[in-house]
């Protein structure tokens, strides 16, 4: 097992204007019960909680992907654990609704019956922040926030927020919620990491920021071509990810990246990984990334993530390399 010390970043994030306050890497549960067993699993969890850590991101899809399973396999497995450690009120968790195979799209009735179902998995009351997964157009926002609001009346979840929303959707959803004083979203979760800036940086960067939310991105290491362990003419590495991870080594600026990424971590004495995550965490609106890991010894260069602070410099370097 990895020597994996308790980190002491300078200050936890507080997720919008919510009273949510986490640590500021959050723990990815896409490998749960998929690459990482359940003994992995409980391992991961443990070894990032002694840590610090207090965030664990999931999904109702989790993973439905893989042959023979139905989704909910991450809820359980981290519900599993929950229960066996006894820790519930020490851990924000966040879950996802609208694409499991039996509850896809955000229907009210489709909303209810599938935070049920996490709940039950999960083996907990309520969930500390809920996340529409994928936006579901036929739906109006209004009749979308109005599902959630009631949810969180009922105590079944503690706030609300969203990911893969156009900015229009995402402007109008707060919109409404302003104007009928209803849950209104406090974290918006896209894909974002340094290849990946073009979806986020603009107007959904504008609307989190005139709303007062927080950015929690996903793909932080872009399916792990920022742990620098993709290279041009490198041996191919099996592993479920290697497929997305490879698109970017198709273009200038995945090789631009990590260039200057190895650079910086030759000179702070740190992981690639680590140096990737401390830009993101840097950006403007950034909460906490999201990263997952399979293995306990994975840990250690993630968590180093929320103590490298990165000199304007630094960051200058990897924002012009991948631009």
């Amino acid at each position: 097992m990895a020597d994996i010390e308790r980190t002491h970043p300078e200050h936890t994030q507080q997720i919008g204007d919510s009273d949510l306050f986490v640590f500021p890497l959050v723990l990815g549960g896409n490998v749960f019960g998929w690459t990482a067993d359940e003994t992995e699993s409980f391992e991961v969890l443990d070894a990032y909680t002694a840590a610090g850590g207090n965030f664990v991101d999931t999904a109702d899809l989790y993973s439905a992907w893989v042959p023979g399973h139905s989704g909910g396999e991450s809820e359980t497995v981290l519900g599993r654990w929950l229960a066996s450690r006894g820790n519930r009120d020490d851990v924000v968790v966040a879950t996802k609704v609208g694409a499991h195979p039996e509850f896809k799209g955000l229907k009210p009735q489709t909303i209810r019956s599938a935070a049920e179902q996490s709940l039950r998995r999960l083996g907990t009351d309520h969930i500390d922040l809920y996340y529409t997964h994928f936006d579901d157009e036929n739906v109006p926002v209004e009749e979308i926030i109005t599902a959630l609001d009631l949810l969180v009346r009922e105590g079944k979840v503690r706030h609300i927020a969203a990911s893969n929303l156009s900015p229009a959707r995402l402007a109008a959803s707060l919109t409404f919620s302003d104007r009928e004083g209803l849950a209104k979203y406090v974290a918006l979760q896209p894909r974002y990491n340094l290849v990946s800036r073009d979806t986020y940086e603009g107007e959904l960067a504008a609307i989190v920021t005139e709303h007062g939310l927080s950015a929690v991105p996903y793909a932080a290491l872009a399916a792990g071509f920022l742990t620098g362990k993709y290279r041009p003419g490198g041996p191919a590495v099996d592993s479920p990810r290697a497929q997305g991870a490879g698109k970017h080594l198709e273009g200038e600026r995945g090789l631009r990246v990590l260039t200057a990424l190895d650079a910086i971590a030759t000179d702070r004495g740190a992981e690639i990984a680590t140096v990737a995550l401390a830009w993101l965490a840097a950006q403007p609106t950034v909460a906490a990334p999201i990263a997952s890991a399979r293995t306990v010894d994975q840990l250690p260069a993630l968590l180093a993530g929320t103590d490298l602070r990165l000199t304007e410099a630094e960051l200058r370097s990897l924002t012009d390399a991948s631009t």
